[in-house]
């Protein structure tokens, strides 16, 4: 069982490199735009994968539209991919949204803020026992 899960994850991991590829160069769509494919989740008969991607977009409306685009657009990217892999069963793509990076970074921002704010309310002097507002 351990192969199994090693092949198809393999195979994932190969599905992710060629659709970024192909989404980046062969996709000729505007309303698609910039996207990075974070994961691809491909079932064990190989017949299904969740491709997790991003967009650089922060309205919902707009990014609901692009991942739509990608739906409509998923047959098209697996014949492109289809043609760049050798296997004999080329999985149907769904595309979701993943937030995750782009909640890494406004987390990581945030984190950041707070020790820039920090390193200057010590060279401000403020650490004499007065509390200021927070």
């Amino acid at each position: 069982m351990a192969k199994e899960f090693s092949r198809t994850r393999r195979i994932g991991q190969q599905l992710q490199q060629e659709l970024a590829f192909v989404l980046q160069r062969d996709m000729k769509d505007p309303r698609i735009g910039m996207v990075t494919v974070n994961d691809v989740d491909v079932s064990r008969d190989l017949s299904h994968a969740k491709v997790y991607v991003t967009f650089f977009e922060e309205d919902p409306k707009a990014i609901e539209d692009k991942l739509a685009a990608l739906n409509a657009a998923a047959p098209f990217a697996r014949t492109l991919v289809a043609g760049r892999m050798k296997l004999r069963v080329m999985p149907e793509l769904r595309f979701i949204y993943d937030a995750s990076l782009i909640e890494g970074m406004r987390m990581s921002n945030l984190v950041s803020k707070v020790i820039r704010d920090d390193e200057a309310k010590k060279a401000h002097g403020d650490d004499d026992g007065e509390h200021g507002e927070d």
